[in-house]
């Protein structure tokens, strides 16, 4: 008798019962979830702040290179809300020292929702820069040298830029990043 009860203590230490493993794959399974859920969030919160990174990083350089020759500029031709073109002297030579910044809001192709520097007037066969991409909308304000809202090219004294980007992913929820500019005097604009 010893001799059964031996083999039967032995059994049982050898392995598993059906009970046990179903118990420890389900505890199991709920332990690789919830890792495979951090990871995932991980991962996306990680794209998420890659994008706003590429998103500031483009406006940054945008609004510097506007600004540069804004404060430049000795006049300013309002095309529209969304394009004005500056005359920067000793820039821009072979343009007639103009430049113009404006938002190009086609549909399609490769400079589709872009804000762009083009040398030249609107128009011009000069190569557009594109200086930042994804912009749903943008707006140029002038104001006089007091800031109130300049009502013609003669008053203007100041420009701002306002733009908003935004970029999707399919893994992500869509990003806006809003820009507003400082309002920046054109240092060699006379005054009215």
């Amino acid at each position: 008798m010893t001799t059964s009860t031996a083999r039967l203590e032995r059994r049982r230490a050898a392995g598993f019962t059906l009970v046990e493993l179903m118990v420890a794959s389900g505890i199991g399974s709920v332990i690789l979830s919830g890792v495979l859920s951090v990871v995932l969030m991980m991962g996306r919160s990680g794209l998420s702040a890659s994008n706003y990174a590429d998103m500031e990083a483009q406006s940054r350089r945008a609004v510097d290179e506007f600004a540069q020759d804004v404060r430049m500029a000795s006049n300013l031709t309002w095309n529209s809300a969304t394009s004005v073109t500056l005359t920067v002297p000793d820039n821009y030579a072979a343009d007639g020292n103009k430049v113009t910044y404006a938002l190009d809001s086609s549909a399609s192709g490769p400079t589709a929702h872009c804000f762009y520097r083009q040398p030249g007037t609107v128009g011009a066969g000069s190569a557009r820069f594109t200086l930042a991409r994804n912009v749903t909308t943008l707006n140029f304000a002038r104001f006089t040298r007091t800031n109130a809202v300049a009502t013609s090219e003669l008053s203007a004294k100041r420009l701002q830029l306002t733009m908003n980007l935004r970029t999707s992913r399919q893994t992500t929820v869509d990003q806006n990043t809003l820009v507003v500019s400082a309002s920046y005097v054109l240092r060699n604009k006379p005054s009215n």
